[in-house]
């Protein structure tokens, strides 16, 4: 009698709460959470060796999962590194991916496969909530008044959250949808690369207005917001323009509303962080706190963010269910255009660890990047050093998913999800970096092709890894490319630049 009665409850709940059901059956695959810090370097985290400051939070997620120490950015910098990320093919194939100004056109194709395209299919919700850096529109001139499309939501967000490029471009707005956020219509925004629009000061001409001076020669004195001098000139929009201090909060807040509310289903939630990006103007509870200056007081403040996300998972009891992938879309900088401390305080921090270069380098650091996964099925408290790159993310969840991902549109993405998880040491058999030119990993050796760009850019201290001779590196014996190796074993260099044009011959 009392299983005939249970039985008829639970009858009675299926019909009645036919959500419920849905909501447990949804929830049965695994939420994923991508966190992409801007400019973090290899040797930032405490976990990748740091001494001089402190990332607990980051350490704890890193002693959760796995922590890889050969994980790549595609790129040396980030427009075309989140180009990579989000349609799994280099972006050295394509033109017109480089770092895109804050007007520029959306690049990603909108008829092609998408990692956010990939989660939709297999019935997650997805969002984006912080920078995008993809462009926004079919070109240049905008009504920014109105929806701007096509952006983030075409290319396979349900929701978004942005602001358009860098905190060091114009516009300075966040946008929701596409609509910027508390635009008073009557003070429409103009945006231009080229030329002046409207009355702003400019860093340029009025450099006592700003509360951070922007480095010589970099371009960051132009339309000067929130005391802080841009690249680009921006009219109109003042009700709607962010203040610095306030940015990280506010991408965290959207962040953790989006995960509230889809905490009962399925979700992907693409979350790059603009820190420690310039301008470097973190909230005041972090102001002087890393001794490092406003670069190393950045870093606090990611760190701090990353522990909130976690925290968060823990609240909504969605731990047990949620990866967490966090990585950094290209190396680190320290002057990158304005004077902020990171140079005068590094106090014998070094971002990039024992790598040699910087963002923009084709030596290591220019892509060689954090990169740390935890959460279900994924072993705990291991290093990798299997070589994976963050484009492999499209095919690798494409395992997970069991969704068939069409090779021909995401052709440089590659199944490393038993990588991923542990379950396998071996990574990549070869991979192409790239920045002015391209360098090729195989194994413990690297292969960098002659490029007639300069060797050295002084305006942001970056040895470019540019050179008219032929680089070979074994990493194994040599991780800081000290000693080119290409004239003392010409039989591999030969092989690993047939390996290159091959790849370069592809289409």
């Amino acid at each position: 009698m009392i299983r005939f009665l249970d039985a008829k409850i639970i009858c009675l709940l299926i019909v009645l709460t036919p959500g419920l059901v849905l909501a447990q059956k949804q929830v049965s695959k695994p939420n994923v959470i991508f966190i992409y810090a801007d400019d973090l370097g290899y040797g930032d985290l405490g976990a990748y060796g740091a001494t001089k400051i402190k990332t607990p939070n980051l350490d704890r997620l890193s002693g959760s999962g796995i922590r890889f120490t050969n994980a790549h950015s595609s790129s040396a910098t980030c427009t075309p590194s989140r180009y990579a990320l989000m349609t799994g093919n280099y972006p050295w194939r394509v033109k017109g991916t480089d770092i895109l100004s804050g007007d520029a056109a959306l690049i990603i194709p909108l008829d092609r496969i998408t990692l956010p395209k990939l989660f939709k299919n297999a019935g997650y919700n997805t969002a984006i909530v912080g920078k995008w850096h993809l462009g926004l529109g079919g070109g240049v001139k905008k009504d920014w008044s109105s929806r701007v499309s096509p952006g983030p939501n075409e290319t396979g967000f349900d929701y978004s959250f942005i602001f358009p490029a860098t905190a060091d471009r114009v516009p300075t707005v966040f946008m929701e949808n596409q609509r910027v956020v508390a635009l008073d219509l009557n003070d429409p925004i103009e945006v231009d690369y080229r030329n002046k629009v409207g009355n702003d000061p400019t860093g340029k001409d009025n450099p006592e207005l700003l509360k951070m001076k922007a480095s010589p020669d970099h371009g960051h004195n132009n339309t000067i917001v929130n005391g802080i001098g841009r690249i680009g000139f921006m009219s109109g929009g003042q009700s709607a323009r962010w203040v610095d201090e306030e940015i990280s909060t506010t991408f965290l807040t959207m962040a953790k509303n989006y995960m509230k509310q889809n905490a009962d289903r399925a979700f992907f939630l693409y979350y790059p962080l603009t820190e420690p990006h310039v301008p470097r103007m973190p909230a005041t509870m972090f102001k002087g706190k890393s001794g490092l200056g406003y670069r190393g007081d950045a870093i606090l403040q990611l760190d701090w963010t990353v522990g909130q996300i976690l925290d968060e998972v823990e609240a909504l009891g969605i731990k047990e269910n949620t990866i967490i992938v966090f990585s950094s879309d290209n190396g680190p900088v320290l002057n990158d255009g304005y004077q902020d401390g990171a140079i005068t305080q590094q106090n014998g921090h070094l971002p990039a660890g024992v790598l040699r270069g910087t963002k923009g380098s084709i030596f290591e650091a220019g892509t060689r990047v954090p990169f740390m996964i935890s959460g279900p099925n994924i072993a705990k408290g291991k290093v990798s050093d299997a070589l994976i790159g963050q484009i492999d993310l499209l095919a690798s969840f494409s395992k997970l998913l069991n969704q068939n991902m069409p090779v021909a549109e995401a052709k440089d993405s590659q199944d490393l999800w038993s990588t991923l998880t542990g379950a396998t040491k071996t990574g990549r058999k070869i991979y192409v970096e790239h920045s002015e030119g391209l360098a090729l990993v195989k194994g413990d050796w690297k292969y960098i092709e002659p490029n007639a760009g300069v060797p050295y850019r002084k305006s942001t201290d970056t040895e470019t890894g540019n050179s008219p001779e032929p680089q070979l590196y074994n990493l194994a014996e040599d991780i800081g490319e000290k000693n080119n190796l290409a004239k003392k074993f010409p039989d591999k260099l030969k092989e690993l630049q047939k390996l290159l044009q091959l790849e370069k011959d592809k289409k």
